[in-house]
């Protein structure tokens, strides 16, 4: 029999409830779609979760034990997902434990935390992967335990064997989507630069890979004249974009591949004398709080939603593990695009 928690390991709360990132990646396998998350689908997601969850603990006789290995706080988005997991798992207790890791941002404190989940025996395991390369080794140790891994919002470049299911976006889809609406604010022509996310993350990763395509494949027009990661955080978002100002000249848009580094792009074409929004048109990834304000404030024009509110889902998926209940190889969600005129009737009802 495994191992039981005596309790609910939650780290600290979060203090930014605002909102990096969501992979996709071609598959052969089943894919099902979730639902855009509205506030009443969200309700309805959480129900759903809570009685999947119930009746795997009645006929079990026993909690759902999930550990969870976060990569750590990078941006509002990230800490959004958090708080939804710790959420789902304290209003739960007493149908599941959660074990929580914050990697801080390392692999190797992410490969550490799967390790001990291991030893610890848990139902199942939940990883959002900070990078997609060097997870064979563990994954194959969590097999063997017979403790089955949810990939949550990023995919790990692994043999489908080595995970259940991933639960998350179309990246490369939300790439074209940006690259778009990126194209219909400059009339399809101008230069361009790109904040990239972290380096080998598959969100960055298939993010630029469905807007460069998009942009190539489509709008000749429009040229970028630089591309360089900023990290997913808003710190690096407006010191890469800093440096995009010195070295281009007559930059026309940019797009982020979060909304953070955006922000921080906002704050650097601001203190260089230009109007965000206006004389650089801005375009990013996420859906969070703070770039909905940026453009009902004319400062951001376009941001393509990817919801992190998937504890339920999470919670339900590990359920039916448990259960020996099959479970579809990717859990697709929608992704939607919200542009500046939508932004003050949208902004008093977000939720991140």
């Amino acid at each position: 029999m495994k191992k039981r928690f005596l309790s609910v390991l939650l780290c600290a709360s979060m203090a930014a409830v605002s909102l990096a990132a969501c992979s996709s990646g071609a598959s052969s396998s089943t894919a099902t779609t979730a639902a855009p998350q509205t506030t009443s689908a969200q309700a309805e997601t959480t129900a759903k979760a809570e009685e999947t969850t119930a009746k795997t603990t009645e006929a079990s006789g026993e909690k759902l034990v999930v550990g969870f290995a976060q990569i750590g706080q990078e941006s509002g988005w990230r800490d959004a997902e958090t708080l939804s997991i710790q959420t789902y798992a304290s209003e739960n207790g007493d149908k599941v434990e959660l074990l929580f890791a914050d990697a801080q941002q390392k692999q190797e404190n992410q490969i550490k935390a799967i390790k001990n989940f291991i030893e610890q025996g848990v139902d199942v395991i939940g990883l959002a992967p900070v990078v997609e390369t060097g997870w064979d080794q563990v994954f194959a140790e969590a097999k063997e335990a017979g403790i089955p891994i949810i990939l949550l919002d990023r995919r790990a470049d692994v043999s489908e064997d080595l995970y259940a299911t991933f639960i998350g976006s179309d990246f490369i889809e939300e790439g074209k989507m940006a690259a778009k609406e990126m194209a219909k604010l400059l009339g399809d022509s101008g230069k361009i630069v790109e904040l990239e996310g972290t380096v080998g993350a598959s969100a960055a990763t298939d993010r630029k890979t469905g807007f460069d395509d998009e942009i190539k494949a489509s709008y000749p027009g429009i040229e970028i004249v630089a591309s360089q990661t900023g990290d997913f955080t808003r710190a690096q978002g407006k010191e890469v974009m800093e440096s995009f100002l010195k070295s281009n000249k007559d930059i026309k848009g940019v797009y982020a591949h979060n909304d953070d580094m955006a922000l921080g792009a906002i704050e650097a074409i601001k203190e260089a004398g230009l109007k965000p929004g206006e004389d650089i048109k801005i375009v990013s990834i996420d859906g969070v709080r703070g770039i909905f304000e940026a453009m009902a404030a004319g400062e951001a024009n376009c941001t393509v939603e990817c919801n992190p509110l998937l504890g339920p889902l999470l919670f339900e998926t590990a359920a039916k593990l448990k259960a020996g209940q099959s479970v579809d190889k990717w859990v697709k969600s929608v992704d939607g695009v919200f542009t500046a005129d939508m932004a003050a009737k949208v902004l008093p009802d977000r939720k991140y």
